[in-house]
């Protein structure tokens, strides 16, 4: 087979997933296979591939492609979401710039408009999945607006509403002056952030005397309507029945005397501004004070403001404090920090508004999926975000999840006068509001205006994907999925959520494992962003190094829940991984076969050994898997490939140049290098596909590596065998480097002579051991002694076993001895702190039984080099 010299990836990635295709790979259809389910995050319809969502669906591909190789029904379900607030944004925007308003239009012009960006710039991140290698089933791509999630929304809505988890309330509410809708408490994102603390006198009524009060808005002083005080503060005892004047609009307002007030915070005296705060509205409720809302929608000052009407809330705040100043009303001002809400979505700060929304019972559903996390029914990988899940659970909020926009499924909610009918169409609405009303006209029947919140689609996602409100046959054979990926960011705003929807309309459990991903940082532990300008474009990453080399560098450093701190060097490294195996691919497929060569004895003792060594690295991989240790997964195949595979297997069995190969070390070395491509390809799939295809001729279209049988381990290791090995290694190893120290040629022959012991005689038994020693180390004779004290060479120490490498060369004595006594020193130190180690009762008894035998075998192994050191020193003496 003629075989490239280069590594192409881009060419060989589009062949590749073609055939997948073309084939039906992706697809999933239920049969008497179990399934393997995984439902993809739904991106936002109209974004674009970043680095997060890179990491997120390659480790959803590993488990999928894995999932595959062990004969599952894997099914891996595409989609998106319709992102309401960042979707409308947009589309207002582009409608701007065209000279329309959305407010001319109406809503039924604006949603054609806004299908039509959908349909043209929807679904774009979907294709881009397909340059990563994602292995989708296309043809159930979903999304949170098509007609059968919207009818799942509806359907949803309504149960919880007619079995009174729903409900309507005017109350406090997060609210976005720039996408202009309310927000849960979930989409509002805190941090400190720098400001300003006012000092502001407040006149006693028929007095010239003052009360200072302490605030970060001072703005917000013309909708004031009380000063709380604590009653028990003395300093405030002579305000009983009196009243204060507010500065500027000279209001006057009561002194209120509540236990809420902290005395040591400010000046102990609080502005109650009921509209504009959540913890004064509710003392407004109990003093039963006056509600003056003086702001717009957009943050600017309303006409009950009295003042500054039409004026940005930050423009306002400024002239009230240059009024103030002017006034002699501002005591000082004082430079802070404190948090500050921002909406998730504008980044707009967020004001606290009174408004009548829609909310559901959150307490009503959160017992059986708090009790599914804290019971083990669902799993978290890693394990400390149960905490964090808890904590959210039981201290739980009402959801709010109207929005104040036209892009997203419509309330199915219908008013009459003071009533209210819900249904999922106006005619439904109409018969039951007949019931109060004989003589209504259906057009007098209003139906809200408001639509609900993306996350209400969103968290119907594990049922809605199979049609589940309107079908069981899918939904039967899927449900409940396998596990799901995603960012522990989104923990409480859709994965607590989707718990909760499974057990309200499932009565179980939505998916079994949660892997929660890190962030992607910069080196320098930056969160990616396009101001910073430190996110690289995937797509360019993809072109650069390949696909399998990005997702091995992302792979190779993102422990489950644990922040990538991503490097342009960790894809180099991917490609370099690529680059390796097409090398040893093209160099195993050009050797020259002799079926008349019987198999040299080292080359059997290496096949024996890398048999142990592969079975031991799928044992290690199974358990990994097992624990969601997908990077672990990686990295020590990676180990084993690189090191174990490349360095010293294919070395060993490699024929002398211009010489033949033994027919049955080819086979093997072919076979192995297909197990590894099948091991290999749930993490690099392009090039392990190729690699495959290459190693066996003429297969069928059928015959792919992604669809192989994942190879199955020997529960039993030869353990002595590896630890022969590793001795061997060893002493190859010892060879080389008195080489490249003592600038001998690498094929300059060397004597070996050891002093016998149990460990080295065993290894020495074994048929091709020594064999292998003289053609890896270019040894010519290996012998044995029980008396080195007149050997003169240069000595190494291999496991227990001291050494002699024989060269024909003049040595160092004084720098032989220099060594041997750095060597010793470093020896004894490492041998006292194992010591130490053993000592400690806690650590021997707790420690796994393994752990503790290794500690003691490097004890043992340090003693004899000690020992070993001692005897050559004394030698180098005389």
């Amino acid at each position: 087979m003629n075989i490239s010299s280069r590594y192409s990836p881009n060419e060989i990635e589009e062949k590749w997933y073609q055939k997948w295709e073309d084939v039906g790979l992706f697809k999933s259809q239920p049969d008497d296979r179990e399934a393997f389910t995984v439902l993809i995050p739904p991106p936002n319809v109209t974004g674009i591939l970043h680095m997060g969502h890179m990491l997120n669906n390659t480790i959803q591909d590993v488990l999928i492609r894995k999932a595959r190789h062990d004969g599952k029904n894997a099914c891996w379900i595409p989609g998106t979401d319709h992102a309401s607030i960042a979707t409308e944004a947009k589309v207002v925007r582009k409608l701007r710039e065209r000279g329309i308003k959305k407010s001319d239009i109406g809503r039924d012009e604006f949603l054609t408009h806004a299908w039509d960006w959908t349909d043209n710039y929807g679904g774009i991140i979907l294709n881009q999945l397909k340059k990563l290698g994602a292995s989708l089933n296309w043809e159930r791509t979903a999304f949170t607006m098509d007609d059968v999630r919207y009818k799942a929304v509806i359907k949803a809505f309504i149960d919880l509403y007619n079995s009174g988890k729903l409900y309507r309330g005017l109350r406090m509410v997060n609210w976005d002056p720039e996408a202009l809708t309310v927000l849960s408490n979930e989409e509002v994102l805190y941090k400190e952030e720098n400001s300003k603390l006012y000092y502001i006198n407040y006149q006693i009524s028929g007095s010239d005397n003052y009360v200072t009060i302490a605030t970060t808005r001072p703005e917000t002083l013309l909708g004031d309507t009380a000063i709380a005080v604590h009653p028990d503060d003395e300093r405030f005892e002579h305000l009983h029945n009196v009243k204060l004047i507010v500065p500027l609009i000279n209001r006057e307002v009561p002194v209120i005397f509540d236990e809420y007030v902290e005395k040591d915070f400010g000046t102990g005296a609080l502005k109650v501004t009921p509209a504009h705060d959540p913890n004064d509205y509710e003392l407004g409720k109990k003093h039963d004070l006056e509600v003056i809302d003086i702001f717009n929608d957009n943050a600017t000052l309303s006409d009950k403001a009295g003042l500054y009407i039409g004026l940005d809330r930050f423009d306002a705040r400024k002239a009230i404090v240059k009024a103030l100043e002017e006034n002699g009303q501002m005591l000082k001002m004082e430079d802070i920090q404190h948090n500050v809400g921002r909406s998730e979505r504008t980044n707009a700060i967020v004001e606290p508004k009174l408004s009548l929304q829609w909310y559901v019972d959150m307490k009503s559903l959160a017992k059986p999926a708090l009790e599914a996390v804290e019971n083990g029914e669902i799993r978290f990988h890693p394990e400390k975000y149960v905490n964090t899940y808890k904590h959210w659970m039981t201290n739980i909020r009402d959801w709010c999840i109207s929005r104040q926009l036209w892009w997203g499924q419509r309330i199915p909610a219908y008013y009459y006068e003071d009533k209210i009918y819900v249904a999922d169409n106006q005619e439904a609405a109409y018969i039951q509001a007949l019931k109060d009303f004989p003589q209504l006209d259906i057009n007098d029947l209003k139906q809200d205006e408001d639509v609900l919140d993306t996350w209400f689609s969103s968290w119907l996602w594990p049922i809605s994907v199979f049609n589940g409100f309107e079908s069981r046959e899918e939904l039967d054979y899927y449900y409940p999925t396998s596990v799901l990926v995603t960012g522990w960011d989104i923990i409480f705003l859709w994965v607590a959520r989707m718990i909760m929807a499974g057990y309200e309309w499932e009565g179980k459990k939505p998916f079994s494992d949660v892997y929660f991903t890190g962030m992607v940082r910069d080196k320098q532990r930056r969160k990616m962003s396009k101001s910073l300008g430190n996110s690289p474009d995937p797509l360019n990453l993809i072109e650069e190094y390949g696909a399998d080399g990005v997702r091995f560098g992302m792979l190779s450093c993102s422990p489950a829940g644990g922040d990538l701190l991503f490097d342009t060097k960790l894809v180099e490294n991917g490609r370099n991984f690529c680059n390796k195996i097409w090398n040893a691919t093209r160099l195993i497929k050009g050797w020259e076969i002799d079926n008349n060569l019987t198999i040299p004895k080292e080359n059997n003792l290496a096949r024996e050994w890398i048999n142990q060594r592969l079975n031991q690295i799928i044992l290690n991989l199974n358990s990994n898997y097992k624990q969601f240790r997908i990077s672990d997964c990686l990295m020590n195949l990676y180990s084993f490939i690189w090191n174990d595979v490349f360095s010293w297997y294919i070395e060993i069995i490699k024929p002398s140049y211009e010489q033949p190969i033994d027919a049955q070390s080819h086979k093997h070395a072919i076979e192995l290098f297909e197990t590894i491509c099948i091991l290999l390809h749930p993490f690099m799939p392009f090039i392990t596909e190729e690699v495959y295809n290459i190693l066996k001729e003429d297969r069928s279209p059928e015959d792919v590596c992604a669809k192989a049988i994942y190879p199955q381990a020997e529960e039993i290791i030869d353990k002595n065998l590896i630890t022969d090995f590793e001795l061997l290694q060893s002493i190859v190893s010892n060879v080389r480097d008195l080489r490249n120290k003592n600038q001998i040629k690498p094929k300059d022959k060397v004597d070996l002579i050891f002093e016998s012991n149990n460990e080295i005689d065993s290894a020495m038994n074994r048929i091709g051991f020594s064999e292998l020693i003289r053609k890896m180390a270019f040894a010519n004779q290996i012998t044995s002694t029980t008396d080195s004290s007149e050997i003169d060479g240069l000595v190494f120490i291999s496991g227990k076993t001291k050494f002699f490498a024989i060269f024909d060369l003049e040595i160092d004595v004084e720098e032989e001895l220099k060594k041997s006594k750095e060597e010793l020193k470093y020896q004894t130190g490492f041998v006292t702190s194992v010591q130490k180690k053993l000592g400690n009762e806690r650590f021997v008894n707790n420690a796994p039984e393994d752990v503790v035998s290794k500690e003691k075998k490097k004890l043992e192994d340090g003693l004899a080099r000690i020992e070993a050191l001692k005897v050559r020193i004394a030698q180098l003496e005389k």
